[in-house]
């Protein structure tokens, strides 16, 4: 499978991103063996051919949620006991990060700011990962903040990102789940 055109453009700059803070030690923390197999395997990735199981990925409990240019390093909150605790008791939320919560089913979705100190936007997306609906929402508030249609993952990040990087209603993401297992 060819992957999302955007795509090619948004690796080359996470790839980019990650020369900058050294390569060899952060490509090897993602799973590849050395910086020579992590450059091979991103060259084939953006030439369209199949990711191989060394190629770069996030970490464990991480995925990358890729909107053409921008790229959101976010945590996987998968669990009941994972997504009921978010962002919660956080002081920051770093550009470029966030928390994507994974449901197991497509539905009208409701989260709330309880405990949590950090203004945040979320953006709900369907099950192909099209964002259905951004909410901007307010530290410490405990009433609900629903999504205007149904969702299967919401995408929270600091408040104004998606705006900052013109991602709307609409926008189509790319999601690379972390390694499993490691």
């Amino acid at each position: 499978m060819r992957p999302h055109p955007a795509s090619s453009g948004a690796r080359l700059r996470l790839i980019d991103r990650l020369r900058k803070v050294g390569l060899t030690a952060l490509l090897i923390a993602f799973g590849c063996a050395a910086a020579d197999d992590a450059r091979v395997a991103v060259q084939r990735s953006l030439e369209g051919e199949r990711p191989a199981a060394r190629e770069p990925r996030p970490p464990a409990g991480y995925a990358w949620v890729i909107f053409e240019a921008d790229t959101v390093l976010a945590e996987v909150a998968a669990s009941a006991e994972e997504r009921a605790e978010g962002l919660m008791y956080r002081d920051e939320v770093p550009d470029g990060t966030g928390m994507l919560f994974v449901f197991p089913d497509n539905r009208v979705r409701s989260f709330w700011m309880a405990n949590t100190y950090v203004p945040l936007d979320i953006a709900y997306m369907d099950p192909s990962f099209r964002v259905v609906d951004i909410v901007q929402m307010e530290p410490l508030v405990t009433e609900s903040y629903a999504s205007s249609a149904p969702a299967m993952y919401g995408l929270e990040v600091r408040q104004g990102w998606f705006g900052e990087s013109s991602i709307g209603v609409g926008a189509q993401a790319e999601i690379v789940f972390g390694v499993v297992g490691r």
